[in-house]
């Protein structure tokens, strides 16, 4: 007998006797254990095969949700990852959850906090995001505002998610409402997944924060255990694990508050952003090319040469704002090249600083490297500003007011650098 896709199976392999649901079947199958982990074997590894079943799934009736007076209104954005999704046990496969409906059978809690909207406006990792993609989040948080939301959640994956909240905050210009971004490190099939406790801590921060808070910011786990998330400052925090629940960390900052889980109370721990006027979108241009580029040991100068056609770039230097510049032995005559690459490009294009520490500011003012940078034109000497904020940074003024670029990328125009460290902002 052959094997079919989504039929329930109990076995022996290796020694072990094991159950699960057959997701792909052909040369090799893959199973989905009831263990939550998925093999992929051929078919004549098996051996005592048991044939279960294929379980009918019935559709059950479904109403959308009532909209229950007093409770506000959070419009709920997906353009991907593993946050909403759950495994549907008749194919073993994970599936996405979208609508509202889906949403309140996953997570029923958030019926008495908020009533909810829902809708996909993407479907992919975040990694496979571009600048069109964050202008599509853009208009569909503005389309949200007009609507009368009174806050929006996005959920996304977590690879570059602090990279679409800085450029949110940077495209929606006086935004009034809280607009939130969660992610889920584990996925929901997994008893550690934390998407439950990251969307409804965010929703009810909106519910309770939302008269205060108008800006964008990020709502994720702040330990590993499951006990409260935090919010984070949209342009000065970073992925700082590739598991952990608690990956996600301010730099150079500290959370803006504390929502504790399951209670959901919510603590403020320092001032909202705030902004007043009418909300304006401020998108990407789609068509620029932005370089990043981490300097390192023997360094070439055709590494930066190969940025001669972008529109701007920015330099990951080292320290507080140093790069490979000066002949100092027989060596390392290519330093000589690489500073005369570096003006070259900084006549053709804005290139600006930022150091590969993350933490701290740059001082390219101390040693001979860093006068040399400035010299060359680089940008960005005193700033705090993480390598890829900078890049947001670099890519909406280019987009918006290239003619006056210099000037205002100098300037703290979202939160994204500040004029005072502070021993709070280095973990």
């Amino acid at each position: 007998m052959g094997f079919v896709k989504g039929e329930r199976l109990s076995f022996s392999y290796q020694g072990q006797r094991l159950e699960g649901i057959v997701i792909t079947a052909g040369d090799r199958l893959t199973i989905k254990l009831d263990s939550g982990y998925n093999i992929t074997v051929k078919p004549g590894e098996l051996s005592h095969v048991k044939h279960i079943s294929v379980p009918v799934k019935k559709q059950a009736k479904r109403h959308p949700p009532k909209t229950r007076t007093g409770l506000p209104t959070i419009s709920i954005l997906h353009t991907g990852g593993t946050i909403a999704s759950r495994v549907d046990y008749t194919t073993g496969a994970v599936i996405a959850q979208f609508t509202a409906e889906d949403l309140l059978e996953l997570f029923p809690e958030i019926l008495s906090l908020a009533n909810i909207r829902s809708r996909l406006v993407g479907n992919m990792q975040s990694e496979m995001m571009r600048f069109p993609h964050w202008n599509i989040l853009a208009r569909a948080v503005e389309e949200e505002v007009k609507a009368g939301a009174t806050g929006v959640i996005i959920t996304h994956g977590t690879d570059i998610l602090h990279m679409t909240s800085a450029a949110l905050a940077f495209a929606l210009e006086n935004l009034q409402i809280p607009v939130l971004l969660v992610g889920s490190q584990r996925s929901s099939d997994r008893p550690s997944s934390d998407a439950a406790s990251n969307l409804l801590c965010a929703t009810a921060f909106i519910a309770q924060e939302h008269e205060h808070f108008h800006g964008v910011g990020i709502c994720m786990h702040e330990s590993i255990e499951n006990d409260a998330c935090v919010i984070l400052p949209a342009c000065r925090s970073r992925k700082m694990h590739t598991s952990r629940r608690d990956a996600f960390r301010p730099i150079n900052d500290a959370p803006l508050a504390r929502i504790s889980y399951p209670g959901l109370e919510v603590e403020r721990l320092a001032d909202y952003p705030t902004s007043q006027g009418p909300l304006v979108v401020r998108p990407f241009n789609e068509q620029l090319k932005i370089g990043l580029c981490t300097l390192h040991p023997h360094f070439f100068a055709h590494e930066l040469l190969a940025y001669e056609k972008f529109d701007g770039l920015v330099l990951a230097l080292f320290g507080i704002g140093h790069a490979p510049t000066m002949a100092t032995d027989e060596h390392n005559s290519e330093h000589e090249k690489v500073l005369r690459a570096i003006k070259r490009l900084a006549k053709r294009m804005p290139v600006v600083g930022a150091s590969q520490t993350l933490y701290g500011r740059l001082n390219m003012n101390v040693y001979s490297p860093g006068r040399q940078l400035i010299a060359a034109g680089v940008l960005g000497q005193g700033l705090d500003i993480t390598p890829e904020t900078a890049f947001v940074k670099l890519a909406w003024l280019l987009s918006n007011h290239p003619a006056d670029l210099a000037r205002l990328y100098g300037q703290n125009l979202r939160g994204e650098c500040s004029s005072r460290s502070t021993p709070e902002g280095f973990p």
